[in-house]
């Protein structure tokens, strides 16, 4: 059993004009051989973008990409002709597969805008590209809305890959996934897991270590990626 915390006061910066990304791997000019992926996953990004900022076309390909906002709108425009706002609450997954084009930019009327992305390494590759999106509302306990066996939860051609999500008040607790590795994130808020303390883009790790809990000692938004292979 093993748990490893990742302060997020200490991931790799990108700042470019318009935008903030903090890197939980290593990530373009930030390499850190030690920390490339955990699991399948290999990219965790947090981005602000300014009003009207942010990614412009640009392609992916191989990769299953899971976005979730929690402030301001994000404008997604893709190859295929599709148009989508998405919004706090929203989750969306792209499999890039065999390639396609998008762009991301900050809603120029809705203030600076907040985006967790996460690339998740396919089962197979040079399938079709799509995507598909869902607004969810998660509650105390944790939401599975990507992946796993709940009914209303995205698919993503990553099998044993699932994400979930929880807001607590201060007080509340939630119990992790038993499975094989967890990637917890405190996006918002702070909190105690595995008898260290956590907060806001702080990331804990963990391999083999069912029944563990996090308890939040502010309001938090917690977001659990999940894998058992």
């Amino acid at each position: 059993m093993t748990t490893a915390l990742y302060a997020g006061w200490n991931r790799f910066t990108t700042t470019a004009e318009n935008r903030t990304t903090r890197h939980s791997f290593s990530f373009g000019e930030h390499y850190d051989p030690a920390n490339v992926g955990f699991g399948p996953m290999v990219c965790h990004n947090d981005d602000v973008l300014a009003p009207g900022g942010g990614y412009p076309d640009h392609p992916h390909a191989g990769l299953e990409i899971v976005t979730w906002v929690l402030d301001g709108v994000l404008l997604h425009t893709d190859d295929a002709g599709n148009t989508e706002e998405l919004r706090p609450g929203d989750v969306q997954v792209m499999s890039a597969g065999s390639g396609i084009r998008h762009a991301e930019i900050a809603d120029a009327h809705s203030g600076p805008t907040r985006f967790l992305q996460t690339w998740i390494r396919p089962d197979e590759a040079g399938t079709p590209p799509s995507w598909r999106s869902e607004h969810v509302d998660p509650g105390p306990g944790l939401t599975t809305v990507v992946g796993g066996q709940e009914s209303q939860a995205l698919t993503i051609g990553t099998r044993g890959a699932s994400l979930s999500i929880a807001r607590l008040r201060s007080g509340m607790t939630t119990r992790l996934p038993d499975t094989a590795r967890q990637h917890a994130f405190v996006a918002v808020g702070a909190g105690r897991m595995d008898h260290q303390d956590v907060g806001p883009g702080d990331a804990v790790r963990l391999t083999d270590q069912p029944g563990a809990t996090f308890e939040a000692s502010a309001d938090t938004e917690l977001l659990v990626w999940s894998f058992t292979l």
